[in-house]
Order: structure tokens, then C-alpha cells, then sequence
């Protein structure tokens, strides 16, 4: 459940990036009309532009440093706090997340995107050739009363987005860009002259989530300034700080909770706890409003994001001086805050998670067969016995790895956030007809995550292969349109915990290194499927049916969504023992018989359900 683009990367084109067009349907003139209109500029130097932001509840800065030949970039903003970078020098995107690691970026998108962003930072499509672009009118449209020629641009290397320029004064007034499974958005205004050259002094930003949380940076001041070496542009190279083990130790081990199929361990927070974490490779730390009370301190600003479900949630941010697992500790924290899940998702509090900023830090061992993570220090790791080495990208925060599911080759997600075998997103199970190709599937909720309830089409896979690694009939959930963050097109799925489980798992972030050692004999349950036709939450006297499959085993015992089971033959329920109830109904085998105690609507009832594969 990893969260992706909790905090809108800025969209900082260049002031003489885009303007408007002029004889509608002739792409040469709509672009030689802007160049007139914003002016002329060095070939070369350095342009600097600083804004004050206001946006996710927060006001701020924002600096964008642009190399005017190239377009390579430096863009850097701070609110609350909340601070990050994004870089490119031409060759390698890159981050600073708001924990202060440097990881280059490129998975996903992510590369097209920096290539889009360089091309209009240094107007390569006022050159000639356009740059290397191909770039076609897409016709005229009245945007805010006033008629706008549309230009769709394709850079060598990049990714198609959409131009709009007023034909009146031929001035650029909108850009519209995909990014990961949101449509972006930059509206410009408030032309004004600096240095000779129009500049809009106004941009709004749309990160896809809606008019309520668009970001507004208002420029300040542009400088114009000599060129500096492209290798200023590149990512620091020097290790994050923030992360010590008790004693200068090597390494520190705990235990965890396997529930789910999802990693729970003890920590706490600023000395506080002991507390509730989930392990996701790709979340972020994330602390709950019980947790920020417990300390003393107050979250400021809201930022959306999204995860697996088809929902967004509204987070603030927070400061924390610690947190601790075991005898690891993060340093000087801005963690995002929000509640992980509901008591009733897992059957226990979840208070907390942890991810990206401790395993980027710590070299982590998860050791799915003694249940433990072990965290070490960098410098002093040796990957001696650790397994096959599978080297892996970056994609915002999670490691992307090439594998190939049913014969079909591309890129996965490796989420330990996510309870699942393995995700085919929306765009892949389109493309690739699966739905047709696997018709005896079955519609079922098969998680909840950040954004609410997952349901997917579920199927089973002759096999699924991940860094060499070949395993044979794998339950896959080809998920549908509007599915929250798997609906990207930016790569084929994701791989869960559900998978991992079968290995010892040993994540370097240092050198975007994924080591897997098969653990023998493998799980028991590895490879299985819901048995019952029902999903299940914990409540206060017994289990929520929240979602029936249609023609399932529930549906035909007579259950009914929102009945409320009670006792498992003839053994009454406790909320905190969700996970074996799940484990039960997935485990036992196809045709076993299971008594249900259950009431609806105040009335006690009582089914008959036997359970069978459904797929």
C-alpha cells in the first residue's frame, strides 16, 4: 500500500518555457508567435526563479535553478515542515525526499517526465528541428472565454502532454501532463516583463486530486546568471544521515508479526510506546493522531494521497525527534500524519508504519520464515549468504524489479504493504486481454488499503518469475479501472508479501540491491485463495461481512453483507483473532464444512458454509 506523490512535485517550467499560438493548424507559426511574444534570452547561462507557495494547508518557498541550454533542473520547496528536491542533469532524474535521502528516480515515468520538464525549460521546440519533437496541433478551444490553440508535444525521449497558448496574445496559459495514474495540470497567469522577456508570475498547480487542494506558487524574483556545470545538476552522492543503532552496533534484530500478510512490529516515538508499525518497503512514516496526542505535538497541513484502494485521504505532517524499532533509531523525523488502519481492517490497533526512510538507511533482512528484521548498518553490511542479488530502480519510493508474469515480461512493484501475491494493474490487464484470457475468475475484496477496499478480478497464474526466480501457480488480482494507485500504466504489477513470503528478503537501498534466498520448506499457505466468498473486518462483537461474492460459498449458506458472524463452529470470535479466521477460510481445504453463527439486523441466525476453490 505503498503511498505514492504525497506531496505534489512542483512543476516548475521556465518563465520562457510556452506561450500561445497563432495560425491555427500550423504548428511552426503557434510556436514562432510565442517566441515573439515572451522574447528573447541568452543561449546560455543559468535562470533562477523563486516563488512563495501556498498549498496542503501550508505557505512557503519554492526555487526552480534551470540550465537555459539543456533545461537541466533544480527544483526545491519548503512549507511547514515538509521539504524536498527534484533534480535532472540530463541524463538521471532524481529526489530529496522529505527525510532528506537522495534516490535516483528512474522507474515508472519518471525519466520521460524529467525529459518533458528539461525540453520546455530550455524552449527546445522554438529550435528548428523542435527539438527533436514531434508536435501536432490539436486544434482550437475557448479556455476562460478566450479562444486557445492546442498543441499536443511528444520530446525525443519523453512522454506526449498537451500545450495551450491564447491566440490573442499568444502567451502560454495551460500545460496537461499524465504522471503515474494522476492527469497534472499547470495553469499560468499574471504575465509581467523581467529582463526583458514575459514571465507568468502566477502558476497554479493540479496534482490530479481535485480543485481543493491545487498548489499556488507566486514568483518573487527571476535572476539570470552564468552557466554552471551540468554536474551541479546531479544527485548528491553522500549517504542519508538520521539512522544509529544502540551501542554502534553492526546490526540490531526484532520480531515480528506476520498477520495478513502484512509485517507488524513494536516501536515507539519520541521515547512513547510501545506502539503498533507496519512494514511497507514503500510507505512512508506515518504516525497516527493517537500517537501525535501521546507526544505532545500537532500535525500542520494537509496534503492528499492515494494508495491501493479507489479513495484518497487528507494528511497533515509532523515532527518527531525518534523512532525507535528495537535498537534502531531514525533521527529527527518529518512524518506524515494519519491514521494507518482502523482496528477493525486487522483486528489489532495499528498505530504506526515505517518504510521507505528506515530501510533506505538500514540495510533490511526480513526473514518471512523466523519472523524476524534485521537492520544493519551500511557500511558494515557483507552480502554473504544473502541470496540471488536483484538489482532494482526506484519509483518515487518503491523498488522496481523486471520479472515476468504468465510469459508476459515488464516491470513490478515490490510492496510488502501489500497482502497480495501479485497485482496486474487496470492498463496491463487491458492491454494484455487477461480478463478473456483467464475467464474462470472471480470478483472478490481482496484488501484494504490506504484509499479503502480493494476489489479485484482474481485468477490464477501459471507462474510468475522475479529476479530469476521462478514459482508456479500464483493467485494474481487483475484490478480494474479507477483502482487507486494500480492503475498507473507505468508498469506491470506488484508484487506483495504474499510472494515475498516464500524467501528470506533482503532489501540494500544504498545499492538498489533486492536479495531473495528461497526459504525451505516454503509457507504452507503460499499459493492459496479465500475459500469462503466473503470478506471479513473485525467489530465490537464479532466479524463484519463487508463484501460477498456473487454465486460464492457465503452467498449460497445465505450470507449477506453486513451480517455480523459471532462464532466459528460453535466458537465464539474475538476481534484480535481476525487473522486466524481469514487463514482458516483460505487454508482449509475445498469441501470442509464450517458452522456460522451470525446475527442480522438484532436476529440470530445460524449457516452451513462449505468451503470450495473459486479459482
Amino acid at each position: 500500500m505503498a503511498m505514492k506523490a504525497l506531496f505534489l512535485q512542483t512543476v516548475l517550467v521556465s518563465a520562457f518555457s510556452l506561450s500561445a499560438a497563432h495560425a491555427a493548424g500550423d504548428v511552426a507559426s503557434v510556436l514562432r508567435a510565442n517566441h515573439k511574444a515572451v522574447g528573447s534570452f541568452p543561449q546560455a547561462g543559468t535562470l533562477e526563479f523563486d516563488y512563495g507557495y501556498s498549498g496542503n494547508g501550508m505557505t512557503g518557498t519554492a526555487v526552480s535553478t534551470q540550465d537555459i541550454a539543456t533545461g537541466a533542473y533544480i527544483d526545491s520547496e519548503t512549507a511547514g515542515p515538509v521539504s524536498e528536491t527534484f533534480g535532472y542533469d540530463g541524463k538521471t532524474p532524481w529526489m530529496r525526499d522529505l527525510s532528506g535521502a537522495n534516490t535516483a528516480q528512474e522507474g515508472g515515468d519518471r525519466i520521460a517526465v524529467a525529459v518533458n520538464e528539461a525540453y520546455r525549460n530550455a524552449n527546445m521546440w522554438w529550435r528548428s528541428d523542435f527539438g527533436g519533437a514531434t508536435i501536432l496541433y490539436a486544434g482550437r478551444e475557448i479556455l476562460d472565454g478566450s479562444p486557445n490553440d492546442r498543441l499536443t508535444v511528444t520530446p525525443k525521449n519523453g512522454k506526449p502532454f498537451d500545450a495551450w497558448f491564447d491566440a490573442k496574445t499568444h502567451l502560454l496559459t495551460q500545460i496537461a501532463e499524465p504522471r503515474q495514474f494522476f492527469n497534472t495540470r499547470v495553469f499560468y497567469s499574471d504575465y509581467r516583463r523581467e529582463n526583458g522577456v514575459s514571465v507568468p508570475h502566477k502558476l497554479v498547480l493540479d496534482g490530479g486530486t481535485g480543485k481543493a487542494n491545487y498548489e499556488t506558487l507566486t514568483l518573487q524574483k527571476m535572476t539570470v546568471g552564468a552557466a554552471q556545470p551540468i554536474a551541479d545538476y546531479a544527485r548528491p552522492t553522500a549517504p542519508p544521515t538520521g539512522a544509529t543503532i544502540d551501542g554502534n552496533a553492526a546490526s540490531v534484530t526484532v520480531p515480528f508479526r506476520l498477520l495478513n500478510n502484512h509485517i507488524y512490529v513494536q516501536g515507539t516515538v519520541n521515547g512513547k510506546g510501545p506502539y503498533t508499525f507496519i512494514l511497507d518497503t514503500g510507505g512512508h512514516n506515518l504516525i497516527s493522531p493517537k500517537i501525535i496526542k501521546d507526544i505532545g505535538l500537532s500535525s500542520v497541513g494537509a496534503s492528499v494521497g492515494t494508495g491501493a484502494g479507489k479513495g484518497t485521504v487528507v494528511s497533515g505532517f509532523v515532527k518527531v525527534s525518534d523512532i525507535a524499532i528495537g535498537g534502531v533509531h531514525l533521527h529527527d523525523q518529518t512524518a506524515i500524519a494519519q491514521n494507518v488502519y482502523d482496528k477493525s481492517i486487522e483486528g489489532i490497533p495499528v498505530d504506526a508504519m515505517v518504510g521507505f526512510e528506515l530501510i533506505r538507511r538500514m540495510v533490511t533482512r526480513i526473514d518471512y520464515g523466523a519472523h524476524t528484521l534485521t537492520f544493519t548498518d551500511p557500511a558494515k553490511f557483507t552480502p554473504l549468504d544473502a541470496g540471488k542479488a536483484v538489482p532494482f530502480k526506484f519509483y518515487d519510493h518503491l523498488p522496481q524489479v523486471e520479472g515476468s508474469a504468465a510469459g508476459i515480461s515488464g516491470i513490478f512493484d515490490i510492496d510488502t504493504g501489500s497482502r497480495s501475491e501479485v497485482d496486474i494493474t487496470s492498463p496491463s490487464v487491458d492491454r494484455y486481454k487477461l480478463r478473456q484470457k483467464y475467464a474462470n475468475g472471480v470478483i472478490a475484496v481482496t484488501g484494504w488499503g490506504v484509499g479503502g477496499p480493494v476489489e479485484s478480478y482474481v485468477v490464477r497464474l501459471p507462474s510468475l518469475t522475479l529476479g530469476g526466480q521462478k514459482q508456479d501457480s500464483v493467485v494474481a488480482d487483475l484490478d480494474g479501472p479507477n483502482s487507486g494507485s494500480m492503475s498507473d500504466p507505468n508498469f506491470l504489477g506488484n508484487v506483495g508479501t504474499g510472494f515475498l513470503k516464500r524467501f528470506v528478503v533482503t532489501f540494500d537501498y544504498a545499492h538498489q540491491i533486492m536479495y531473495l534466498k528461497p526459504i525451505v520448506p516454503p509457507p504452507m499457505d503460499i499459493g492459496t485463495f479465500d475459500r469462503s466468498g466473503m470478506w471479513i473486518n473485525a467489530a465490537a462483537d464479532g466479524y463484519l461481512v463487508n463484501s460477498i461474492s456473487a454465486h460464492g460459498p457465503a452467498a449460497e449458506a445465505g450470507l449477506q453483507k453486513g451480517d455480523i458472524i459471532t462464532a466459528i463452529d460453535g466458537k465464539k470470535v474475538k476481534p484480535e483473532n481476525l487473522a486466524t479466521a481469514r487463514a482458516l477460510l483460505r487454508m482449509r481445504p475445498a469441501g470442509s464444512k464450517i458452522t456460522l453463527d451470525f446475527k442480522r439486523g438484532g436476529e440470530d441466525r445460524h449457516a452451513l458454509l462449505t468451503l470450495r476453490d473459486q479459482i
